[in-house]
């Protein structure tokens, strides 16, 4: 597959990954090499990336706790404390093996490290590959609150291994899809349409699924590399999806949502409030409802919960002049952003959620 060029970096996928690693290796003489991987990381993945690694370098592993509630400056304190052990400097590198989490906070730890070091970004799982390692996003969860401190910088590259996702259990692989699904939903039509039904899908198939969803994401970022417009688009469904995915975080006798699983939710609602305050049909509602449900599980959310998450709504990083700002969607593969929404319809999305059969 052909590499993606971003502003500031490239996606490289399969093997030719690899040899544009080893080829950067050997070109960039970084003074140490650091990867930072989780426990997860470190036990199933790191030994494959390290089996292709060409050459003689100094380096060094970090590890730190799996999960998104070590998404945090406590965790990145840590870890800037070991690269200064570690006698990391300027001309360091360090890649980040993982999960989204290990790429929102290893590309944080690295842009501010020493005012900032290079890195690399190898995503072991979907929702990383199609999502989180792509576009310069890096940053950590302020207590329940998410990815509210941060920067924008794209890494050197990153590395599409689709070996990776062998290691991840289905409730994984099903949290990446969520943004796949996404990406069809407010861009292409077409795509939407060939991802939907997974029955038809094959193993082989996942490579080019994966592929078309970076190239999605890959040229709204290029138009708009700081999200001053179309790249709101890839919020769709993160409006009401982090909001429930932050309360979950912090009340521990909640089940246990990932990423994906409160994005599913979050499409699912602003879908509905996209029929009452802009021109996607009821028809469609129910296809995109249908077509969420037979991925993901329907959540249980307790009516007593909906005013505590719409307050956590305010949170939003889309948010400006104390307005709270939806992306929303014309029809299937055409959003719009910067959208509000009265709180009597969003009150209105939760009962819509609640009465899915």
């Amino acid at each position: 597959m052909k590499p993606i060029i971003s502003k500031d970096s490239t996606v490289y996928f399969g093997n030719e990954c690899y040899n544009a690693l080893n080829t950067y290796l050997s070109s960039a003489n970084h003074s140490k090499i650091c990867i930072l991987v989780d426990n997860n990381t470190h036990e199933y993945c790191l030994s494959l990336f390290m089996s292709k690694i060409e050459g003689e370098y100094d380096i060094e592993v970090i590890e730190i706790e799996a999960g998104e509630i070590h998404k945090n400056i406590e965790t990145c304190s840590g870890v800037w404390n070991a690269l200064a052990e570690l006698g990391m400097d300027r001309k360091s590198l360090l890649i980040n093996l993982g999960g989204g989490v290990i790429t929102d906070l290893g590309g944080f730890i690295a842009c501010t490290y020493k005012r900032g070091i290079n890195y690399i970004n190898i995503p072991t799982s979907l929702l990383a590959m199609v999502d989180a390692s792509v576009g310069g996003k890096t940053g950590v969860d302020l207590g329940n609150l998410k990815n509210m401190v941060g920067v924008i910088s794209e890494s050197e590259m990153v590395l599409i291994d689709t070996e990776y996702l062998h290691t991840l259990p289905i409730n994984q692989m099903c949290s990446g899809f969520a943004e796949i699904l996404k990406h069809g939903l407010i861009q292409d039509r077409q795509y939407w349409n060939t991802i939907s039904d997974l029955s038809q899908l094959q193993l082989e198939d996942l490579d080019i699924m994966i592929y078309d969803s970076v190239v999605i994401k890959n040229n709204i970022v290029k138009k708009d590399p700081t999200e001053q417009n179309i790249r709101k688009y890839l919020n769709f469904g993160h409006t009401l999806g982090h909001a429930i995915e932050s309360f979950y975080l912090t009340h521990p006798e909640k089940p246990t949502l990932l990423h994906g699983e409160a994005i599913a939710i979050g499409m699912i609602m602003e879908s509905f409030l996209s029929t009452e305050v802009s021109s996607l049909t009821k028809d469609e509602l129910e296809e995109i409802t249908t077509i969420i449900l037979a991925t993901f599980s329907k959540i249980d959310i307790d009516p007593e919960d909906y005013k505590a998450i719409i307050e956590l709504l305010v949170y939003d990083k889309k948010n400006e002049n104390g307005n709270v700002y939806f992306v929303l969607l014309n029809t299937i593969g055409e959003a719009k952003y910067n959208c509000t929404v009265p709180e009597e319809l969003v009150f209105k999305a939760f009962d819509y959620y609640a009465s899915i059969q």
